[in-house]
């Protein structure tokens, strides 16, 4: 890497995010392409391996409190729905939920990258935004408001991530909005302050998004991955994940 990219030339700086936010455009509308293209029966497929990946492995089944993503069709994301199903599902006929996950999902709050999890029990708390993707309503059915993740008292162990396009060494892109990003680097914030393990963030993606190193440009706001999940199993890259994922 060349000793101008480290320049506090503000102009070379302005000029290298443009150059890095350019290709990640021209990455975006490629996949996005390639997604729409995808065989159905293969993602059906795809959908099934990655979930039954995620529901047997023991990081997954040893987590107590995760947030994970609500697929939505349109967007062409790996399902999720298996995924939420088993978490939320009803406890043993004798009351036990010692088992339960907590489970918190994600709603965008504005258009400025500003977005939030809340916690939900059911997937009836689920209500249709304007773009008809499923989010949390900030109150339940009683009118009290859903506890946010940043305000919970214990830390999360797991984050299950969408993405358009991901590699082998982390790197993950996003649909341009920056929601994620910034979310995981305040999340991580919070988890430093209050001396918390960091979460494992793993993201689910068909065969079709893993990128060979060096395509996907990032940033310093870019938030790397620590393993993703693909229908040919579980692809570890932090410390981590080496660690946690029992590899």
């Amino acid at each position: 890497m060349s000793q101008s990219n480290d320049s506090s030339n503000p102009e070379e700086k302005e000029h290298d995010l443009e150059s890095i936010f350019q290709q990640k455009r021209i990455l975006r509308s490629q996949v996005r392409k390639t997604l729409k293209s995808m065989d159905p029966s293969l993602r059906s497929h795809e959908d099934n391996a990655i979930q039954k990946i995620v529901l047997e492995a023991p990081w997954f089944k040893s987590s107590q409190r995760l947030c994970a993503y609500i697929s939505c069709s349109a967007l062409r994301e790996v399902d999720t729905s298996k995924l939420l199903s088993q978490i939320l599902q009803i406890p043993n006929a004798d009351g036990d939920t010692k088992t339960r996950k907590k489970l918190y999902v994600p709603r965008v709050e504005d258009k400025n990258s500003h977005m939030r999890m809340f916690h939900i029990s059911s997937i009836d708390d689920l209500i249709a935004n304007s773009m008809n993707i499923l989010e949390p309503a900030p109150v339940d059915a009683d009118g009290n408001e859903r506890e946010d993740v940043m305000q919970a008292n214990e830390p999360v162990d797991l984050f299950l991530l969408p993405g358009l396009a991901f590699d082998r060494s982390g790197r993950r892109l996003g649909r341009g909005g920056g929601y994620y990003d910034t979310f995981l680097k305040k999340y991580q914030e919070l988890a430093k302050e209050r001396n918390w393990r960091q979460p494992l963030f793993v993201a689910l993606s068909y065969s079709l998004q893993i990128m060979d190193e060096g395509i996907i440009s990032a940033t310093p706001k870019d938030m790397p991955v620590d393993a993703l999940v693909s229908p040919s199993g579980v692809i570890p890259i932090s410390a981590a994940a080496l660690d946690r994922m029992q590899f």
